[in-house]
């Protein structure tokens, strides 16, 4: 199974080992999914990471957690959507990124996405949602 996970979530995972978001990067660790990104996303990841390290965690480099979802994750090109889909313009990188790499899920915390519920077929949920449901 395919995913595209939001940046705050993996940026969260990263920072806060008892966050509720970490459970996700255990699936992809286990390989119970694969990650889907585009070089946006990437990008995005990094961008916050450095700005929540420098200001919240000096002490905790989270560039091997990077380096690995940049090695282990599916990129892919995102696919054209025409008009914007996301209240949010930003957040359609991520629904781009599900059309081009055919993903069932978009995980996420962010309201605007949220709201969608499933654009296109893929079902955005909550990080507790999609640990729940493929935890198992």
């Amino acid at each position: 199974m395919t995913v595209v996970v939001e940046t705050n979530v993996v940026v969260s995972a990263a920072f806060w080992p008892k966050s509720e978001n970490r459970p996700c990067s255990m699936l992809l660790a286990r390989r119970k999914c694969r990650l889907a990104i585009t070089e946006t996303i990437l990008d995005a990841y990094r961008t916050l990471a450095a700005r929540i390290g420098h200001r919240e965690c000096p002490d905790n480099d989270p560039t091997p957690l990077l380096d690995w979802i940049a090695g282990l994750a599916l990129s892919v090109e995102p696919s054209p959507m025409g008009k914007r889909r996301s209240r949010d313009a930003k957040d359609d990188a991520f629904l781009a990124c599900a059309l081009a790499s055919r993903a069932e899920f978009i995980v996420t915390k962010d309201k605007d996405l949220l709201v969608l519920r499933k654009p296109f077929g893929v079902e955005i949920v909550t990080p507790r949602e999609f640990c729940r449901r493929f935890d198992a």
